[in-house]
This record gives structure tokens, C-alpha cells and sequence, in this order.
């Protein structure tokens, strides 16, 4: 799997919250670089953990949605005498 990558304007959003969370909760101004380094850091380290929770997910939800499927058609059954 390779890194995360987030668009430019993505990035911007993403640095500007970490620098606002430093602000907020540890009243302490973070700088650019420091933050995107951050961001970068932690994209690395825990993407791939999201990543595959996001699949987990999917995979749970599709087996519900195939539960339902699969209950449909026997509901469809005809009987045979």
C-alpha cells in the first residue's frame, strides 16, 4: 500500500486543523512546517490501520446487504408439493 496522499487544498485544510487543535487544546502555536510535518507523520504511521478499518466496514456492510438479498429470495420460494 503506498502513503496517503491529499490534494494541495486538502493538505492546507488538514495542516490549518492540526495548527488549530495545537491552538485550542495545548495553547501552543504550531508552525507550518512543523505542523505539515506532523500531518505527514501521522498519515504514515496510521493510514494504513484507517484504511483497512474502512475495508472491514465495507466488508461488514456487504454482507449485511447480501443477508437481505439472500432472505429475499427464499422469501420468493415457491413451495413444491
Amino acid at each position: 500500500m503506498t502513503d496517503i496522499v491529499f490534494t494541495k487544498e486538502q493538505k492546507e485544510l488538514l495542516v490549518h486543523k492540526v495548527k488549530l487543535y495545537f491552538m485550542q487544546e495545548l495553547d501552543d502555536d504550531i508552525g507550518q512546517f512543523d505542523a505539515e510535518f506532523l500531518l505527514d507523520f501521522i498519515s504514515k504511521e496510521t493510514g494504513a490501520y484507517y484504511y483497512n478499518k474502512g475495508l472491514q466496514d465495507a466488508q461488514i456492510t456487504m454482507q449485511n446487504q447480501m443477508d437481505t438479498l439472500t432472505d429475499a429470495l427464499y422469501v420468493m420460494e415457491k413451495p413444491i408439493l
